[in-house]
């Protein structure tokens, strides 16, 4: 029991290890690192059955302070399993929202491009003109 117990800490602590690798990698090494994270979250669970199942072998001054231990390491693995849906959630939101974005800019172009442009008609609209400080006025008009 103690050295399944190890080995499934140890894994906990490299599959945390992953996510941390995971949020600074980009492309296609990042699919292979989430595969990477289920398949060592699939060998945690089966783990964790087996050391439950373990417990109970366990002499009866042992048991109560073993089933702790394995209750942590069930309660680890539970928040990787968070983890890897949160990342999970916000990767499909990321898609969207450049799915969106992307959709979003053919249609300003789109728009852009149907627009029709005109001329400025001066006389229609009036004449354009810019305020200017009285000061720079005199300034200029002493030059």
């Amino acid at each position: 029991m103690e050295s399944l117990y190890h080995q499934t800490n140890q894994l906990i602590q490299e599959t945390q290890q992953y996510f941390e690798r995971l949020e600074s990698s980009r492309g296609n090494n990042c699919e292979l690192i989430e595969r990477e994270i289920q398949t060592r979250i699939d060998t945690i669970t089966r783990n964790c059955d087996r050391l439950d199942m373990l417990v109970h072998k366990e002499p009866p001054s042992r048991r109560t302070t073993s089933k702790m231990r394995v209750d942590q390491l069930k309660y680890d693995n539970i928040h990787l399993q968070l983890d890897s849906l949160l990342y999970t959630q916000a990767a499909l939101r990321n898609l969207l929202n450049k799915a969106y974005t992307h959709i979003r800019e053919a249609e300003e172009r789109e728009l852009l491009l149907n627009s029709q442009f005109t001329t400025n008609n001066s006389h229609l609209e009036g004449d354009t003109s810019i305020l200017m400080d009285h000061s720079l006025q005199h300034n200029s008009a002493l030059q």
